[in-house]
């Protein structure tokens, strides 16, 4: 969520998942979410798909890559989530946000493959109440 001068919070890139009985870290909630909001279908992926969400009044969550190589792109979803009132997240890559869109080809080992980066995704149904999601929604209460 944005702080006090409106710019997005930053999170570091992990890629382990919490241990059983510790806190889940914001990356991996974020994770989280991104995974149960494509199973619902509930995930726009893309500048395009995004601000037209952003604009309909339909995003609950704006997820953008810090890695964005068009700054256009950074300023118009900042203005459209700070516009809209949108909760607005950063990750450090957008290869690391497409493959947990699934925009990615999973070989037999598990491992992914073809990554297509995402610079912007936004979540318009998060699906089930899960441990991902109540830390998300605790992260604007905190902001």
């Amino acid at each position: 969520m944005s702080g006090e001068d409106g710019g997005p919070v930053a999170v570091q890139e992990t890629h382990a998942a919490a241990p059983l009985g510790e806190p889940m870290d914001l990356m991996t909630a974020v994770r989280l979410v991104l995974k149960k909001s494509k199973a619902y279908g509930g995930l726009m992926c893309g500048v395009h798909q995004s601000c037209k969400a952003i604009t309909k009044n339909k995003a609950q969550l704006c997820i953008l890559a810090d890695d964005c190589d068009r700054p256009d792109y950074v300023k118009l979803v900042k203005a459209l989530c700070a516009d809209n009132s949108v909760k607005l997240i950063s990750v450090p890559s957008a290869k690391t946000l497409g493959e947990w869109c699934g925009l990615c080809k999973i070989d037999s080992e598990g491992t992914a493959r073809k990554v297509v980066g995402a610079s912007c995704v936004v979540v318009v149904d998060y699906g089930v109440e899960h441990e991902g999601l109540d830390i998300i929604k605790n992260l604007e209460k905190t902001h």
